[in-house]
């Protein structure tokens, strides 16, 4: 099946195989093995086959896990291999956008249609996979994000891969950044310490307890984004030409405040908001409270986007700052604001 041209790969069961590559960072070093072991054993326990790339355990790239031809062929591979079902990546990182240059990214949209997940670097397959290959992706937990006790945003995402769930919802609390920190040096395996009450931030504030949008979810990473802007991965302006609307997703890892407004501002001038039907903005890891010369996390974001008339609902669960809800990118969804949480249905 497929919306707007975009194709939903077919949902997975126990008894599946899932691959696990790395074209961004390995799982070898602390608490990432321990993650990525725990991880995979969970994942045995629950019904699933995997199948694990040479990638995970390398640690000899310059800032991802191996040579990124390596590593291109690797994911591609995996994409192109008809006995994996799904893939999910090892982990996030720095410099996955140098994998890309040598993706197949003909083949792989050419070829049957299979979930691919993982978050921030990984923006950089999900965006043209989208937008490029058509074919929708899951803005998720990495695989070392399983290897911990199972909370509501893992139960979530295992849903959203199953078929079993169309409705994801915000979470009540969340984990400061250095709680989350402090507790995996700590214990490698520990659950989350969702030490902070959950509020989210709307513009225009009067509408924070009736917002209602649909459109095709897209983003990512604002770091990613906006390197990809201009590039040949960047397919954003066909995609916009395909569809009525869009609902943008954008949360940050080490930008600053400046940085933000900076990228939003890129963003904004290649014309990639041309669509907007609502923004969802994640709580920013790096910025999160910061302040530099007057500009903050939120006005970093209004202050570029409030133009278009639409909602921005701000210091939502996506992101760098657990826990994080699922997203399916390229998958229509209908979003809702109200009692202060965010929930998102996908569509058909």
């Amino acid at each position: 099946m497929s919306f707007n041209n975009i194709k939903i790969p077919p949902y997975i069961k126990p008894g599946n195989t899932i691959g696990i590559v790395a074209p961004s960072f390995g799982a070898t070093t602390e608490p990432y093995t321990s993650r990525f072991n725990e991880a995979v054993r969970l994942f045995k326990e629950r019904g699933y086959k995997l199948k694990i790339g040479a990638t995970c355990h390398k640690s000899d790239g310059l800032g991802i896990s191996t040579n990124p031809k390596d590593a291109a062929k690797e994911l591609t591979d995996f994409y192109l291999d008809t006995s994996i079902d799904a893939i999910i990546s090892c982990g996030g990182g720095e410099l996955m956008c140098e994998t890309m240059s040598y993706v197949d990214f003909d083949a792989i949209k050419q070829a049957k249609s299979k979930w691919f997940m993982g978050y921030s670097d990984n923006t950089n397959f999900i965006l043209p996979l989208v937008t490029k290959c058509n074919t929708a992706a899951i803005y998720g937990h990495c695989i070392t994000g399983f290897g911990k006790p199972w909370e509501r945003c893992e139960t979530d995402t295992i849903a959203l891969l199953e078929g079993k769930t169309d409705t994801v919802c915000g979470y009540e609390r969340f984990q400061s950044p250095d709680k989350g920190t402090e507790a995996k040096q700590e214990n490698p395996l520990s659950a989350y310490i969702l030490d902070q009450k959950k509020k989210l931030v709307c513009s225009p504030t009067d509408a924070s307890n009736n917002i209602h949008a649909e459109g095709i979810l897209i983003g990512g990473c604002l770091d990613v984004l906006a390197n990809l802007t201009g590039t040949k991965f960047d397919g954003v302006k066909d995609f916009n030409k395909n569809t009525d609307g869009t609902l943008w997703v954008l949360e940050a890892c080490d930008l600053t405040p400046m940085d933000i407004r900076r990228a939003v501002w890129h963003l904004d001038e290649c014309g990639w908001f041309e669509k907007v039907k609502a923004f969802i903005i994640g709580r920013p890891l790096a910025a999160w409270q910061q302040e530099m010369m007057g500009v903050d996390q939120y006005n970093a974001v209004t202050d570029i986007l409030s133009k278009y008339n639409v909602p921005i609902i701000m210091d939502a669960d996506v992101g760098h700052i657990a826990p994080s809800m699922p997203l399916i990118m390229g998958y229509p969804a209908q979003i809702k604001v109200k009692d202060g949480n965010l929930e998102v249905r996908f569509t058909d």
